[in-house]
């Protein structure tokens, strides 16, 4: 086995911590993305505290207000508190997903409160909306946003907190998607008097859906497309408020004799119709977030958080080709969307990243990043 290649990163990036390695036996994007799956991580009980965030309804006619289930993290009372950081799952993910408790966890080691949202429809907190989440969710984001601006201002009172408590972002996968296109939506910052997120890390997030989708379906996918539509499809059955006939058709028989065989078909039969699109052609090009990172039009008084984008090279479900273009353009003297930096690490997988810890132990390496990273924010905006 030779010595891994550095990772490749943005000429302007500086993350003071060593490049990613991957570790026996987790060699490969394949086994870094099914690590979790294969040897789950012990964890401690989950003790946050259930915050109820109140969300309109969705486009379509059918749906109903509700409510969507965050939980809320705090490091101990004797631990200076740096920031709020708002938390996302990927698809298929919630709340409770190891990946996702266990980047909390340490965020909260790192002195950070941490907001782990369950988007619309994910358990726990099924029950308590109709309808499912989709890459582009704005109108669920805005009130989250404000609810996490609120909660800023709380914990910095009861911190005695002179200074206003930042608001970060860290989305997993998907997570990261809809937290860019919060960030790119214009609107959201007028709506909340404050910038969406004051920082946003991303890890393997899809930035173009119609190449992502691409790739699922790719035959050596085959099996991690079947995981996840199976959860898709349970997930969207299991909708308390029930779901229309012709919906019911298409998960259950559809024109193939059964479930969707593909992401792209599940998304054409649920996701794009149940958020107002024409087609999942139209979701796909409008809820990709690509596009808007790259144009160069800036809204009034708009720009985008400092943000970190990290992808694998050899992620089997995101094809690095987008972050590579993204990473390309932010170097350009024309480019106008604020500072984004891009870490390509030529290994990691999935949201995988397993390998060896800058202290010497065994771990997730992009937990460790991602905190670092929003470390560095923090002490930024005390300088």
């Amino acid at each position: 086995m030779g010595k891994e290649p550095r990772k490749q990163q943005s000429p302007q990036q500086s993350i003071d911590i060593p490049p990613f390695r991957q570790r026996f036996p987790w060699i490969g994007g394949d086994l870094q993305t099914v690590r979790d799956t294969l040897r789950p991580t012990l964890l401690p009980p989950d003790t946050g505290q259930s915050i109820f965030i109140a969300v309109p309804p969705l486009p379509k006619e059918e749906s109903s207000s509700g409510f969507l289930l965050a939980i809320l993290d705090t490091p101990p009372a004797q631990t200076p508190l740096r920031a709020l950081v708002l938390l996302l799952h990927g698809l298929g993910g919630s709340s409770s997903r190891r990946g996702v408790r266990r980047l909390a966890l340490v965020l909260l080691h790192s002195g950070f409160a941490v907001l782990r949202l369950n988007l619309r429809g994910a358990d726990p907190g099924r029950h308590l909306i109709s309808g499912t989440y989709a890459a582009c969710c704005n109108s669920d984001m805005l009130p989250v946003l404000q609810q996490a601006r609120k909660l800023c201002d709380l914990l910095a009172q009861v911190s005695l907190r002179k200074k206003a408590l930042p608001l970060f972002g860290a989305g997993i996968s998907l997570g990261g998607t809809i937290l860019l296109n919060a960030c790119l939506d214009p609107l959201i910052p007028d709506s909340i008097g404050s910038p969406s997120l004051d920082a946003l890390v991303c890890a393997s997030s899809p930035l173009d859906l119609a190449v992502c989708s691409k790739s699922i379906e790719r035959p050596r996918n085959h099996l991690y497309q079947r995981w996840l539509l199976r959860r898709l499809v349970r997930q969207a059955l299991a909708d308390p408020f029930g779901v229309t006939p012709k919906e019911f058709w298409q998960l259950t028989e559809g024109d193939v004799g059964g479930p969707p065989r593909t992401i792209r078909a599940f998304d054409a039969a649920v996701t794009a119709p149940r958020w107002g699109y024409n087609s999942v052609e139209d979701y796909y090009q409008h809820a990709s977030p690509l596009p808007g990172l790259l144009t160069s039009e800036q809204g009034k008084g708009y720009s985008l958080p400092p943000t970190l984008i990290l992808q694998a090279l050899d992620d089997p479900w995101v094809p690095a080709v987008t972050a590579q273009r993204l990473a390309a353009a932010s170097q350009s003297q024309t480019f106008t969307r604020g500072s984004i930096q891009v870490s390509l690490t030529t290994y990691g997988g999935h949201n995988g990243f397993h390998g060896r810890l800058p202290n010497g132990q065994r771990g997730c390496w992009a937990d460790v990043l991602l905190s670092h990273w929003l470390s560095e924010r923090c002490s930024v905006a005390s300088a």
